[in-house]
C-alpha cells in the first residue's frame, strides 16, 4: 500500500479512537447526570440530524473541491467538540448540572457536523491514493485500522473513566484529536480538486447521488439491510442502562462492551485481509446480518457478562463482514466525478442506522423497557434479512469480481 494511504489510515484511527473515547464519555456522563434512558437515546438524535442534514450538501461540496482539505477542516471541528465537552466538564469551571447536560448536547451536535463531511471525502480521497484493483484490500485495511479503534476507544475510555474520571478522561480524547490533525499535514500527496459537472443546476446535483443509489440494483437493497438492520437491531444506547443495572459492571465494564464488537470486527478484518471477499459476496452479506440479528438476541436474553461479551464479539464478526463487501460494492460502483455524492449518500444510510438506532433504542427502552426494547431490535433485523433477500435477487447473486470488471 503506498505510504500516504498508510499515514492516512494512521490518522484516521486516532480519529475513530478518539471519538469513541469521546462517545463513552457523553454516554455514561449523561446518564450519571440524568438516569433517564431517554436522553441516552438523545444524544444519538442531536448528533444524527446534522450528520443526515448536512450530507447531501457535504457530497456536494468534496466532489466541487480538495477532499484532503475538507478533511483535515472537519477535523478542526471535531476537535472544538472534545473541548467543549473537556470544559464542561471542569471542577474548575463550576458549570451547573443543566448547563452540563446542554454543552454535553452541543459537543454531540458538532461532532454531527463534522461526521457529515467525514465519509464523503474520505471515500473521494481513498481512491486517488489507490488502484482500483486494490480497493476492496484497502477497504479491508482501512476497515481493520478502524476496528482497532473501535476497539480499543470505547475499553480505554471506560477505564480512563473509571481512574481518571469525567474531565481526565476528556484531556486524552482533546490529545487524540490533536493527533489526528497533526498527522493529516503528513501527508505529501494533496489530490486536485474533483472536477464538477458541467450544465447541472445546484439541486440536480444535489440530488444525483441519492438518484444514483436508489435506481442502482445492488447499492440500495445493500445499504437498506445495512440500515433497517442497525437501526433497530443496534443496542449502543442501550449499553450504559445493562452495564448499570442489568449486568452490574460499572463503567469499565461499559467500555469493554462498547468496544467488544470492534474486538471481533478486528479480527474478521484481520482475515479479510489475507482471504478477502470476492465470490458469492451477496450471500455472505445476507448471511452476515442475519449471525447479527441473532447476536443481538443473545445479548438481549443474557444477564452473564461473559456471555454478553461474546455475543457483542460475535455481532461485530458479522458486522465487519457487512461492512467490507457494502464498501467494496460502493468504491466499485461510483463514477469518479459522483464519489462524493454518493458516500454522501452512504452515510445518510450509516447514520440513519446508527445515531437514529441510538435514539430508537433509548425510545423503545422508555416505553418498552430495556430488555424488551433489545429483542425487538433483534426481531426487526432477521425479519429485514429475509424481505430484503426474497426482493433483491441481484444483491444475492452479487460476485465483487464481475463488479470489479463492469466498472474498469
Amino acid at each position: 500500500m503506498p505510504q500516504d494511504f498508510k499515514k492516512l489510515m494512521f490518522a484516521r484511527f486516532f480519529f475513530t479512537f478518539g471519538v469513541q473515547m469521546q462517545a463513552i464519555v457523553l454516554g455514561w456522563r449523561m446518564y450519571e447526570l440524568t438516569q433517564d434512558a431517554l436522553y441516552l437515546g438523545l444524544i444519538g438524535l442531536v448528533e444524527a440530524i446534522p450528520a443526515l442534514g448536512m450530507a447531501l450538501f457535504a457530497g456536494y461540496i468534496v466532489d466541487r473541491s480538495r477532499p484532503l482539505v475538507i478533511y483535515r477542516r472537519l477535523t478542526f471541528v471535531s476537535l472544538t467538540s472534545a473541548l467543549l465537552m473537556l470544559v464542561s466538564q471542569l471542577p474548575a469551571v463550576g458549570v451547573g448540572v443543566e448547563s452540563q447536560v446542554k454543552l454535553l448536547f452541543l459537543s454531540s451536535f458538532l461532532t454531527g457536523c463534522a461526521r457529515a463531511f467525514s465519509q464523503p471525502s474520505m471515500y473521494s480521497l481513498v481512491p486517488k491514493l489507490i488502484p482500483r484493483a486494490l480497493l476492496p484490500k484497502s477497504s479491508a485495511w482501512m476497515s481493520s485500522a478502524m476496528q482497532t479503534a473501535r476497539m480499543a476507544g470505547p475499553a480505554v475510555g471506560g477505564i480512563l473513566y473509571g481512574f481518571l474520571g469525567v474531565s481526565g478522561t476528556a484531556s486524552i480524547v482533546a490529545a487524540c484529536l490533536t493527533v489526528t490533525t497533526v498527522s493529516l499535514f503528513l501527508l505529501r500527496f494533496n489530490p486536485p480538486a474533483n472536477v464538477p459537472e458541467v450544465g447541472n443546476s445546484i439541486r440536480e446535483d444535489l440530488l444525483s447521488g441519492a438518484r444514483f443509489v436508489f435506481r442502482h440494483p445492488i447499492l440500495f437493497p445493500a445499504l437498506t439491510l445495512d440500515m433497517v438492520s442497525v437501526l433497530f437491531g443496534g443496542i449502543t444506547a442501550l449499553l450504559p442502562i445493562y452495564a448499570a443495572e442489568i449486568l452490574f459492571v460499572g463503567p469499565e465494564g461499559l467500555g469493554v462492551l462498547r468496544a467488544a464488537p470492534a474486538i471481533g470486527a478486528f479480527v474478521m478484518s484481520a482475515w479479510l485481509i489475507r482471504g478477502g471477499i470476492k465470490r458469492s459476496a451477496g450471500a455472505k452479506l445476507f448471511w452476515s446480518v442475519a449471525g447479527f440479528g441473532v447476536c443481538i438476541l443473545v445479548f438481549a436474553v443474557s444477564r452473564n457478562y461473559v456471555l454478553s461479551l461474546l455475543a457483542l464479539i460475535a455481532s461485530g464478526m458479522f458486522d465487519s463482514v457487512s461492512m467490507v463487501i457494502r464498501t467494496s460494492a460502493v468504491q466499485l460502483s461510483s463514477p469518479d466525478q459522483m464519489r462524493g455524492r454518493i458516500a454522501a449518500v452512504n452515510s445518510i444510510f450509516i447514520g440513519s442506522s446508527n445515531e437514529l438506532g441510538e435514539f430508537e433504542s433509548g425510545v423503545a427502552a422508555r416505553i418498552l423497557g430495556t430488555f424488551p426494547a433489545a429483542v425487538f431490535g433483534g426481531t426487526v433485523c432477521l425479519l429485514t434479512v429475509g424481505v430484503i433477500c426474497l426482493a433483491a435477487p441481484k444483491l444475492r447473486r452479487l460476485n465483487l469480481e464481475e463488479l470489479e470488471k463492469a466498472h474498469a
